[in-house]
């Protein structure tokens, strides 16, 4: 793939963000947020089947690929709309030719955000088994937060354990090979994520993402979630997996009872069915954007 580095400084205290893009070609725009934890380039092999339909932008969020940290995670509607400000900012370049945009998990739900803006600029969307927390799970997060109690959530304690350094790029990919979330992933996917999800370190490689950052994001929930679903106006596919969190199905169904717009699938997997089957996920992703 033909991918170049971008970076956008927005000022006023906000972290620098960072992902890959494609040069303009006159394709329409694949405008793309990844899962916690991960990053643009983890999906490379998805992208790879992508690539000669679409240009592609690849923004990583805060902390995420080589996006900056910053010392405590903004939320997610900030990192929402600081996305959407990035692409804005090299929009031009790409003039005249659709957008559209998909996103997973967490990226997902940060797609959501940016399609209920008045500035959003997408004509279609595919979001990829998006953490729609239901309204009562959402209910309950924010309770645990005004308790002080959002540490003991059971994804952020794992998140805050996380191996985080390996001796090299090898090592990590056979520390993770066939394990836990990365269980079901094909090779060319755990490859894609011990090249461009770790960084080298002082003579180790590290993942990029602190675990520190992917726990306060898990500790977290975004702010208008449900009017942002209903106010979503442009086609949307969500695909969610069969073996995926179950709170996902559920929600699934209850956005496509209150939005019109939003149609919802089951796909074979799990909550990452497309670092499972790259071809499948991409070509559903291909015929629902452009047919």
């Amino acid at each position: 793939m033909d991918l170049v580095a971008w970076s956008h400084a927005p000022g006023g205290g906000a972290p620098t963000l960072r992902g890959w893009r494609s040069p303009p070609s006159g394709k329409p725009v694949l405008h793309f947020l990844h899962g916690n934890g991960l990053c643009g380039r983890t999906y490379d092999p998805m992208w790879s089947r992508l690539a000669g339909h679409f240009d592609l932008w690849l923004c990583d969020v805060q902390g995420h690929g080589d996006s900056d940290p910053g010392e405590h995670f903004a939320g997610w509607n900030r990192n929402a709309r600081w996305a959407l400000d990035a692409f804005q900012a090299h929009r031009a370049q790409y003039d005249g030719v659709p957008v559209h945009a998909a996103g997973h998990s967490f990226g997902g739900v940060l797609t959501v955000l940016i399609a209920a803006l008045p500035a959003q600029p997408f004509e279609r969307l595919v979001l990829l088994d998006p953490v729609l927390f239901p309204p009562a799970m959402l209910a309950m997060l924010k309770g645990m937060a005004a308790l002080g109690l959002s540490r003991h959530n059971p994804l952020a304690k794992g998140a805050a354990r996380r191996r985080a350094r390996w001796a090299d790029r090898e090592a990590a990919f056979e520390a993770l090979h066939g394990r836990g979330a990365y269980k079901s992933w094909t090779d060319g996917a755990l490859r894609a994520f011990v090249t461009h999800g770790l960084r080298d370190d002082a003579g180790e490689v590290a993942l990029k993402c602190a675990p520190w950052l992917e726990a306060e994001i898990f500790s977290s929930s975004p702010e208008r979630l449900w009017p942002s679903v209903k106010a979503i106006a442009t086609p949307t596919l969500l695909l969610h997996g069969e073996r995926s969190f179950p709170f996902v199905a559920r929600a699934a169904r209850h956005a496509g009872r209150v939005n019109r717009h939003v149609r919802a699938a089951q796909v074979a997997g799990g909550h990452c069915f497309m670092q499972e089957d790259p071809a499948r996920a991409g070509n559903l992703v291909r015929e629902f954007l452009i047919g």
